[in-house]
């Protein structure tokens, strides 16, 4: 047999494409190489529930106020130095029961934040990048290159795509700016723009030239798979079978959705009705594009946005609510709506732990897994949606394997920039920094 990659481009008609998994059959014919370490960003908007999310402050008053009188008196519960294993979780982290062993729980760290403009546009568009204030030029937010070009810089040079970035807003509404729903930026005013759509991300991945007419790409590939199949052992044709079953999966949800986009157009909505389609199927089908993309070596940085930030129109939330609710409006009411806003938090945190799940059953070389050789973190830019706290923010970082201590909750000491996190997981990427933004060191805690 003849050695063949595991990004080697499976060809059919139609200029349709799909890049192969990890196989073992196909690893032994060639030398074995090391899995790569990737990185992923799932962002969470308008911060979350103190009290569901953080240890020790389930009975603590719901704050009133707003950023001016609040911002430096929450937060900072715990203001010294810890570390404790990560073995009871709050309510919101309940759904990482499972995988627990394999995340990391730090509280503590602060984003940087220029006075003046709108707290919301900065949570989301200068999370990746927390350059120090009135130190870009041309911006009113701290705004520079992200985490994720910059490590795409050193470790994307070989991929198709060097980074490729999901979001969850289904809105077509354009409420807000381009600084409320984007968390990647090539550069200060160069937004790295993200992909919406599931059938867009999915011919962007997987097509090499645009056609009219949808086509099936498991039958488009299908006489080029039968021939490298013949070729592989029992357990890598099981692997192989499931591979292609999950993409097939992937174009049977599409096409689900798709009807679903048809049926509702023919009714009257002041809202396109992209938005009303289930948040959780939608989210979901999303995040096993970007599994995928990152399975197969199409790209080994990707960001993933939950939702958008501030944007008042509501979603469909199903099995939560009877009817659209807007997030960001509810956490302006929190003292009234705070079990429906602990839901939320919780939903999004069974999105991502679906996604973790996903990760840790796809084999990789070596015995490992796809969550052992990625470095996924769950964030948000806000501490707390109702008080616009940009301190103490809500951070996971789950995955890195042997390179990595797990199973932490590690409470930073008060002030710690969250760009201390992005410098460590910039060096375990590889890059020779040692500063990133307004970083003060690394988090040597994390660290093996």
């Amino acid at each position: 047999m003849k050695s063949t990659s595991r990004r080697t481009f499976l060809r059919g008609l139609g200029g349709a494409a799909l890049a192969l998994p990890w196989l073992e059959s196909i690893a032994t014919a060639a030398p074995v190489k090391s899995a790569p370490l990737r990185m992923a960003h799932f962002y969470v908007p308008i911060g979350v529930v103190r009290r569901g999310f953080f240890p020790g402050e389930a009975e603590h008053t719901i704050p009133k106020g707003n950023l001016g009188n609040v911002m430096k008196s929450l937060g900072k519960q715990n203001p010294k130095f810890s570390i404790k294993p990560l073995d009871q979780l709050t309510p919101t982290m309940q759904p990482l029961e499972r995988v627990k062993d394999k995340v990391n729980l730090i509280t503590g760290m602060d984003r940087t934040f220029q006075q003046g403009t709108d707290v919301h546009a900065q949570c989301a568009s200068c999370y990746l990048s927390s350059a120090k204030p009135y130190t870009i030029k041309g911006t009113a937010w701290p705004l520079d290159r992200t985490l994720d070009h910059l490590v795409a810089d050193h470790i994307g040079t070989k991929t198709p795509f060097s980074t490729l970035e999901f979001s969850c807003n289904s809105h077509r509404d354009n409420k807000e700016s381009i600084y409320f729903d984007n968390i990647s930026w090539f550069g200060t005013g160069h937004l790295a723009p993200s992909i919406r759509d599931p059938r867009k991300m999915y011919h962007r991945l997987f097509s090499t030239t645009e056609i009219e007419r949808y086509r099936d790409i498991t039958d488009l590939v299908l006489e080029d798979a039968k021939s490298l199949n013949r070729d592989l052992g029992h357990a890598d044709r099981q692997k192989f079978a499931e591979y292609f079953d999950s993409i097939r999966t992937i174009e049977t949800q599409m096409d689900r959705l798709e009807k679903m986009k048809a049926e509702l157009s023919k009714v009257t909505f002041d809202e396109p009705p992209d938005a009303y389609l289930p948040r959780g199927e939608y989210i979901r089908l999303m995040g096993d594009l970007m599994v995928t993309a990152l399975q197969t070596g199409l790209t080994n940085v990707t960001t993933f946005m939950v939702g958008p930030e501030r944007w008042d129109t509501p979603y469909m939330f199903e099995g939560l609510f009877d009817k659209p609710r807007s997030h960001h409006q509810m956490s302006h009411n929190q003292t009234k709506m705070i079990d429906d806003l602990l839901k939320v938090d919780r939903f999004h945190m069974e999105q991502f732990v679906y996604l973790l799940e996903k990760m840790n059953q796809i084999e990789e070389s070596g015995g490992t897994t796809l969550l052992d050789n990625i470095l996924f973190t769950y964030g948000s830019g806000l501490g707390d949606g109702s008080t616009h706290q940009y301190n103490d923010l809500p951070i996971i970082v789950a995955g890195g394997g042997k390179r990595i201590k797990s199973g932490q909750h590690i409470n930073m000491s008060e002030g710690t920039p969250l760009a201390n996190l992005w410098l460590t997981q910039a060096q375990l990427m590889g890059l020779e920094m040692e500063r990133f933004a307004d970083s003060t060191g690394i988090v040597s805690s994390i660290l093996t």
